[in-house]
This record gives C-alpha cells, structure tokens and sequence, in this order.
C-alpha cells in the first residue's frame, strides 16, 4: 500500500484578506496565511436523511440504469468494463480478518488489500444489482459485508488511519444501496454497529499527516454519518472538510502562503512550505501533495468531489463553498497531465505519475451542473474513459457520474 500522507474562502472574509495582503508587510502576511479557517458552527446535516445516498443517489442510479438498458455511451461501456471486472464476480470468497494490519507501503500487509477489494467488490455487485435487478448480486454483496461483519475488530500499524479511510469511504456506498433498495437484509444493523464500533472512531477525527489521508478518512466518516444517520458525526465531517480542503488547495485570495488546518501547528512560512513539499511558488489549483506526485494528489481530489457529492444529495451542496479551488486544482493538474510543459517554478519544472480515474465526479458536477468551462478536464476525463478503479477507494465513476444530470 502506498501512503498517502472549507468553507469557500469569499465575501467578507475575501476582502479582509485582500485588504490585509496589499497593507502588511509580507511578515506580517505570511503569518496571516498561517491562520487557520474557522468552520462554521451551524450545523450540516440534514433533518431527514436521503437513501440510497452516499456517492449515488436513487435518480443517479436510475439514469445509469436507463442508459445501460439503452446501450448508451460511454456508460455501456463502463458497464461491461465493470462487470467483466474481478469485483463483479459471483464466486468471489470475502476474506475477512479481526484484527487488519497496514504498515507504510504496505508492509505488512495483514488484510490491507484484501479489506479494500471486499469493500470495493461491495459496492461494484451492489451497483450490478440496481442495474440488472438480479437478486445473485445483492445476496453476492450482502455475503461479503457480513463476512467482515462478523470478524473484523480493529485497524493497526501506521497506516490504519488511512486503511480504514479507504475501506471505509467504499462500504457504506454498497450497504446505503442494498439496504435500500433490496428486499432483505438482515446483517445490516450488524454492519452498522461494525462501521460505528470499528471504523467512524478510527477516522472521525481526522489526521495531520498529508491531505489525502484527512480527506479520505473524511469521506468515510461522511459516508458512514449517512448510513447511520448519525448527525452529529455527519455535522463532524463536514467540520473537518470545510477546514481541510482550503489548506490542501491554493487559490491567490489566500494570501502569500496557504491556509493551514485547525490544529496543524503549521505556524511559519518555513513549516507551510515544508508541509507543501518544499513549493514556495504558489498559483491556483496548486495542491499541499502536486510536488510529491499526482496520484497522492489525485485521492486527495476524489475524495473532496465525493464528500461534496454525498453532501449534495443530502440537500447541503458543499460544491459551491469549494468551487473555485476543486475547478482550478482539477485545471492545473490536467493541463500538465495532458502534456503542457511544467514551468520551472511549479515542482522544479517536473511532475511525477498521474491523477488516475479520479476526474468524473467533480467534473460533472463543476462543469455539467454548475457550469464551468473546464476544457482541460474535460478532456483528460474524456480520454481516460470508461474509468475503471484504483483498487483503493476509486471504482466505476464513468458509469455512476459521466454526464449525470439527476
């Protein structure tokens, strides 16, 4: 395993910075920058929760079901890329553990992939199950959660945060989709205790190592609030998101430097710098993780468009608040994915790896609904499609999210 390791910034608090960055010297502005976002206290989560509605929503699953049964591209495609996937098998045998333990780089590693494949052949059976309506995928998916509800206790080594964030983001998406549009389950609310006893307490809390871990262990805390409906939990994640997205990605009305998270102790320009990989050059759409690779930073940019998705069908659209900075980073990284020249002062003129099958969720909704132009995304998304998984958290976006309306 590799390691991996928010409210709009606008209106007041916009022109304060504006105001602050052009009268003070730049000591006096590179501790400014080093302030933390305060998240707003009111709360988040709604009064009656949606399901299905984590990642996907009932009218989202029915559109991709419309198109599938149509042979419309490019969800066709992404359908048969799925189903002909090891995750949609039917004789797959879950491989639950009590105890799963996730060293840095995958070493050890006890249960670590094997955790995330269940999670993801989860949620793909659960997805060909509303598609095809046959019953052989729902009790397929159903036999999986309850293998691993029936064991697994506890996530250690140093990279259970980011496990349990990655394992966890994938289950609930499956379990909100049996649990609410098939005929019986009857495991679900011990899968529910497993999710609140074994995983929210891992990740509710968030992490000061990179943004991608924060972010992720943030999604599976969204995710799991939902299946729950836990408000409190729910109004914690979406707590955590509002201060950590605008400390992952830069936009010029932040300032000579970043904005850090609540609690990151990140307070000189020579520990802001240091966290951003040693950039000292900043321009919008810039991530703390572009300098190590794109594929850190790529999870870190999924999982902000999924918790904005989730919150979206749960009637608070987080998209608006972190609008310009999700459209400017997905921008920058896919004009320089798809060949543009790296200029010196971003990364010493050299950017490692790629984003992988990350795009099409925020993508659909930046550019489709609220009408972006974003035409280097755009075609990266268009050229990696159908988009498969990343075997960690990623899975099938084409078919859920490409040119969604509902």
């Amino acid at each position: 395993m590799r390691t991996g390791t928010i409210p709009r910034v606008l209106g007041t608090a916009a022109a304060l910075a504006a105001l602050l960055t052009t009268a003070l010297a730049a000591p006096a502005v590179a501790e400014r920058s080093t302030t933390p976002d305060r998240a707003p206290v009111k709360a988040a989560a709604p009064a009656s929760f949606t399901h299905p509605g984590v990642l996907v929503s009932r009218p989202q699953l029915d559109f991709v079901r419309g198109r599938v049964q149509a042979g419309a591209q490019p969800w066709k495609s992404a359908y048969d890329q799925m189903m002909g996937s090891k995750y949609a098998s039917l004789t797959r045998t879950a491989k639950p553990r009590a105890v799963v333990e996730c060293g840095s780089y995958s070493n050890p590693n006890n249960g670590c992939t094997d955790e995330r494949e269940d999670a993801i052949a989860a949620y793909t059976l659960s997805l060909a199950w509303y598609i095809t309506q046959d019953s052989r995928y729902a009790q397929k998916a159903i036999q999986i959660m309850d293998a691993w509800s029936a064991v697994i206790k506890d996530h250690t080594n140093s990279n259970a945060p980011l496990q349990t964030g990655w394992a966890g983001s994938s289950w609930p998406r499956a379990a909100e989709i049996i649990k609410h549009t098939y005929s019986s389950w009857p495991g679900s609310g011990r899968f529910g205790t497993m999710l609140r006893n074994v995983y929210l307490p891992e990740v509710t809390n968030g992490s000061h190592s990179n943004g991608n871990w924060e972010l992720s262990m943030t999604e599976a805390a969204i995710g799991i609030a939902v299946f729950l409906e836990d408000r409190a939990a729910y109004d914690k994640a979406v707590g955590k998101f509002r201060g950590r997205v605008p400390a992952y990605i830069y936009v010029t009305a932040d300032g000579s430097l970043p904005k850090v998270a609540p609690g990151s102790g990140l307070d000189t320009r020579a520990k802001v710098i240091n966290y951003w990989q040693g950039q000292s050059t900043f321009m919008d759409g810039l991530s703390q993780e572009t300098c190590r690779d794109l594929t850190h930073t790529g999870y870190g940019l999924s999982a902000i468009s999924h918790i904005a998705e989730t919150s979206r069908i749960q009637g608070q659209d987080l998209y608006p608040e972190i609008a310009d900075r999700l459209r400017h980073a997905m921008g920058l990284h896919a004009k320089h994915q798809l060949g543009t020249p790296v200029p010196s002062s971003l990364c010493g003129g050299s950017l490692k790896d790629n984003l992988g099958p990350v795009t099409e969720v925020g993508f659909n909704a930046l550019a489709n609904r609220l009408g972006y132009a974003m035409t280097n995304t755009q075609t990266l998304t268009e050229r990696q499609r159908p988009a498969g998984s990343n075997n960690l958290f990623v899975a099938w976006e084409t078919l859920t999210h490409a040119n969604n309306p509902a």
